[in-house]
């Protein structure tokens, strides 16, 4: 890294250039970010709270709360402050930081979502041995290794994003700094991040192909179940989850093999925005309304606080 691109300035052209149409994405923006603040920050408070969601499955969803809360926060404010005070520049650190954090979160993220699953795979093809299987000390393991994992693949991608020079105009087409615009600045091919990026898109198939499998043995027991309410309550908890990992990681995925076109259009902006903004803003409606065990604390919380 020359001391050229480190001392530089990169500008986020965002989805317009017309002042009034950024000022409305600002708003726009605002208000997502506040519906996601809020929403993440009710199933931290609710799952801490609440002894009876001192569970493993509401001990992994805290986890994804904070990091949709994290996640979003990476990229959003810095976009809604540039659209509402009409600017576009970001500082070579804040780029760097944000690649870093993105990675990190949405790495931690994805490894999560896979424990996720493999936890209701255990607390419905084997209930009798859930509370062994998933004991606390289980847990905390398997959370640790998610933010473990999240940690040294931000390292890898963003040490080989910023290996190679920066050249010609630092105009990066996205709303915050995407790794795939970083790679179409950069002086030279960047063969290292391109083989990080493959190492990531393959363990990220993994862990969709472990997630897919999970739910599979779970759809085969649900369907054997004799309890009509017990097989809906399986199905309101596990469809939800498989659709947010899907969307999660198809428009990631999409989003990095996809060549970049010789001209920027809203299309790239939308499709990065459906693995930053939907799903930090998408899980709390998912997990929380849709929860009868969630919405059972939210009223014991009204009425303490009534109290």
């Amino acid at each position: 890294m020359d001391n050229s691109t480190s001392g530089s300035t990169f500008f986020l052209t965002g989805f317009s250039t017309v002042p009034e149409l950024q000022i409305l994405v600002g708003l726009v923006f605002s208000m997502i970010y506040l519906a996601a603040v809020l929403g993440n920050l009710l199933i931290i408070i609710l799952t801490t709270q609440d002894r009876r969601l001192h569970t493993p499955m509401y001990f992994f969803l805290k986890n994804l709360s904070f990091l949709d809360l994290c996640l979003i926060s990476i990229t959003v404010p810095k976009s809604i402050t540039n659209s509402l005070l009409n600017t576009n520049t970001i500082s070579f650190s804040g780029c760097v930081s944000q690649v870093f954090f993105f990675f990190f979160l949405a790495t931690t993220e994805v490894s999560l979502l896979t424990v996720m699953s493999y936890d209701r795979y255990v607390a419905i093809c084997y209930p009798l041995r859930y509370e062994i299987l998933m004991s606390h000390r289980a847990c905390v393991q398997m959370a640790a290794s998610c933010w473990v994992s999240g940690g040294l693949n931000a390292i890898l991608h963003t040490a080989a994003t910023f290996s190679v020079p920066i050249c010609g105009p630092h105009n990066i087409h996205q709303f915050f700094c995407d790794v795939p615009q970083l790679l179409s600045l950069s002086c030279s091919y960047n063969i290292g991040e391109i083989v990080v990026i493959g190492l990531s898109l393959v363990l990220d198939f993994c862990c969709f192909v472990f997630i897919d499998v999970s739910y599979v043995h779970i759809f085969i027991a649900v369907l054997n179940m004799p309890s009509k309410e017990g097989r809906a309550k399986a199905f309101s908890t596990c469809l939800p989850h498989l659709m947010v990992v899907t969307l999660f990681l198809s428009s990631g995925t999409f989003a990095y093999l996809r060549p970049l076109p010789k001209s920027p259009s809203t299309f790239d902006l939308i499709v990065s925005a459906f693995y930053t903004v939907v799903p930090p803003t998408v899980n709390p409606l998912i997990y929380s309304l849709r929860n009868k065990d969630m919405k059972m604390a939210l009223r014991r919380l009204k009425a303490i606080s009534v109290l």
